[in-house]
């Protein structure tokens, strides 16, 4: 069997693992996935109504800046938290099934990718609510989920590996996950920052993301060449770093398993 065709098969596998797990996580719910819309725009009016006095001076247009930052860190939390469980979780699919262990991360990552999608939806709204056409800028969309994607896909090759020998990383991703959303600036501006902590922020590459993403939602500015390119550089290192450490690992996951 060639190649291609494999990986159509494969694909077909992807999708319908990503199904299972858009029913699974709303089969009790009665809204189901437009809790997808519904999460962001909700958590957007708990924080606007907590912060909004705070940063009302500095950032115009609070809720969708916001709002910006939550979108594209939830695709890093979700795709990642998801990822890293995605072999442990489906041990009985990886002895009995010929498929490449990476289709269980790939799924995790790509139900992530779909819930974003849906998310994007809640912009829809809030943009009209604040008079905000998008412009031009938003061409570069789908360059920047692209990225993250890449970037959250490489993170979740590692996440997986280590979850099958420390199933504590677990809850410890959890925890790291709480501090990157506090170091990637979605509830203050940059400038508040000053010193050591406004260097490490800047420096956070899920910062970077969120603030390509304002630029391009609703600033209708176009990211700068340096930042696409430092944006690559991460997607690309932690990808290949990723797939060399899921590879180099293969076997004796199968045998831990």
């Amino acid at each position: 069997m060639n190649t291609k065709k494999q990986w159509k098969q494969y694909w077909f596998v992807i999708r319908e693992l990503t199904g299972r797990e858009l029913k699974r996580k709303y089969s009790r719910s009665k809204l189901g996935i437009l809790w997808s819309v519904l999460q962001p725009l909700l958590n957007m009016a708990v924080l606007t109504f907590i912060f909004s006095y705070m940063f009302r001076r500095s950032i115009d247009n609070y809720p969708v800046y916001y709002l910006c930052g939550s979108v594209m860190m939830s695709l890093f939390s979700s795709g990642t938290g998801s990822g890293l469980s995605a072999l442990a979780d489906n041990q009985g699919y990886l002895i009995k099934l010929k498929l490449p262990m990476r289709v269980f991360v790939i799924s995790r990552v790509y139900t992530a990718l779909v819930n974003f999608c849906y998310s994007l939806l809640a912009f829809i709204p809030i943009l009209i609510l604040f008079h905000i056409r998008p412009g031009w800028s938003i061409l570069m969309l789908p360059v920047l989920v692209a990225l993250l994607t890449i970037f959250v896909l490489g993170i979740s090759y590692m996440l997986s590996v280590a979850c099958v020998f420390f199933g504590d990383i677990r809850h410890l991703w959890g925890i790291f996950i709480t501090l990157v959303m506090f170091l990637s600036a979605i509830f203050y501006p940059l400038d508040r920052l000053h010193g050591v902590s406004r260097t490490i922020v800047a420096h956070n590459p899920m910062y970077l993301f969120i603030h390509c993403f304002r630029k391009v939602m609703y600033l209708h500015q176009m990211p700068d060449g340096s930042e696409i390119s430092t944006l690559l550089l991460w997607a690309a290192a932690m990808y290949v770093i990723g797939l060399q450490v899921f590879q180099k690992n293969k076997n004796k996951i199968v045998q831990k398993l």
